[in-house]
């Protein structure tokens, strides 16, 4: 098997950590080599945070190219836009359909680009979730990213138990119920 690139990307605080050690943990289970890479902008202060996902027979090194990533995780439209020229050309770009505003936004020196996801979908493969409400809908908006990451697992080559499986043994014990049925809305979308 040839080594598969995942990316994720997203702002502080959105999860983009527990989400890859999700991923890494599903990969680990079933046998392969897996680099894991976190590149943090100023996450505590609502920066980008990035985190490369590889694994394969065997994987050299953890970072991933412009051009390589079979599955772009975005948790922000804008961090979908920012980091696009990773995705392969075949490759499938999964975006939380969220808007948080960067400081330049925030102090007026720049503005939020309109129809980011509508652009993207003319080039690339695009799947979309307004994953914040669904979570608020549940109750929980802090599991909006499982619910990112159910849709993004139709695009691997794992079963929906297996990820239930790990997401069980991954998440605090308090809140493996909801991370469950999060993940399922995400998965069955």
């Amino acid at each position: 098997m040839e080594t598969k690139n995942i990316m994720i990307v997203g702002v502080g605080g959105q999860g983009t950590l527990l989400t890859s050690r999700i991923l890494g943990s599903i990969m680990l289970t079933a046998g392969y080599d897996v680099k894991l890479s976190e590149v943090h902008g100023m996450a505590q202060r609502g920066g980008s945070v990035v985190t490369f996902v590889r694994y394969g027979e065997k994987v050299a090194e953890p970072i991933v190219e412009e051009g390589q990533a079979d599955v772009l995780i975005a948790f922000e439209r804008l961090e979908a836009m920012r980091y696009v020229q990773y995705l392969k050309e075949d490759g499938v770009l999964i975006v939380n359909d969220q808007r948080i505003d960067p400081m330049p936004v925030v102090t007026g020196a720049a503005q939020y680009p309109e129809n980011i996801i509508e652009n993207l979908s003319k080039k690339y493969k695009v799947y979309s979730i307004d994953a914040q409400s669904e979570a608020l809908k549940m109750g929980n908006p802090k599991v909006f990213n499982i619910i990112v990451l159910g849709m993004a697992a139709k695009h691997m080559n794992f079963k929906k138990e297996e990820w239930l499986d790990v997401i069980e043994k991954t998440v605090p014990p308090k809140t493996i119920d909801i991370n469950k049925q999060a993940f399922i809305k995400g998965f069955d979308f």
